[in-house]
């Protein structure tokens, strides 16, 4: 198992206006890395991004704490994502506008995304299928433990394991090495 680094409700505000603020701080990065992972395109990350914020505003005083923060606003980004995205989430290559506007100032934000995005291991994981691009992303870039990640994607901890193992089956062939992709986890 992961170290998992998790932060509980009870370490929040009580008042959602207040919490809102430190979930952005603490976590506004990773949601919009996410979203950009799921899309594609940083504007409509910024996007999903605004409105996972939101939901985590007014759902705030509902949400009982069951699960770390960080695990309720990655399944929150997740679903944002996949509502947004539809059926065409990985079959078309969404526009990027920025590469649109060669005359404007790209900040550093853009200029993250657009590394993170031409990462050569990242560009192999997005040649996998779906589903195991989302378990080597949510696994190795967002943190989360292989019961995180079932919670997030609503998939049993056992498919995640299982994904996982295949997605690094895949991955070490797909960037043409010998053997399995191991970070010695066991997941």
């Amino acid at each position: 198992m992961k170290p998992a680094g998790q932060r509980h409700k009870h370490e929040f505000a009580k008042d959602p206006a207040q919490a809102l603020e430190q979930l952005m701080d603490t976590f506004g990065a990773i949601v919009l890395r996410t979203a950009f992972f799921y899309t594609g395109d940083s504007h409509l990350a910024e996007d999903i991004s605004q409105e996972v914020f939101l939901r985590a505003y007014r759902n705030w005083t509902v949400f009982r704490g069951d699960s770390a923060v960080k695990t309720w606003l990655t399944t929150v980004t997740v679903n944002v994502c996949r509502d947004k995205m539809g059926a065409r989430m990985f079959t078309e290559q969404p526009t990027e506008p920025a590469k649109l506007d060669l005359g404007r100032t790209i900040s550093v934000e853009e200029e993250a995304l657009a590394r993170l995005k031409k990462s050569e291991v990242l560009q192999h994981v997005l040649r996998l299928p779906l589903p195991y691009q989302e378990a080597l992303y949510l696994y190795y870039y967002a943190d989360l433990s292989t019961r995180e990640i079932a919670e997030a994607t609503k998939t049993p901890e056992g498919t995640v394991r299982n994904r996982l193992h295949r997605a690094r089956e895949m991955l070490a062939r797909e960037m043409g090495k010998e053997g399995d992709f191991h970070d010695g986890s066991g997941a």
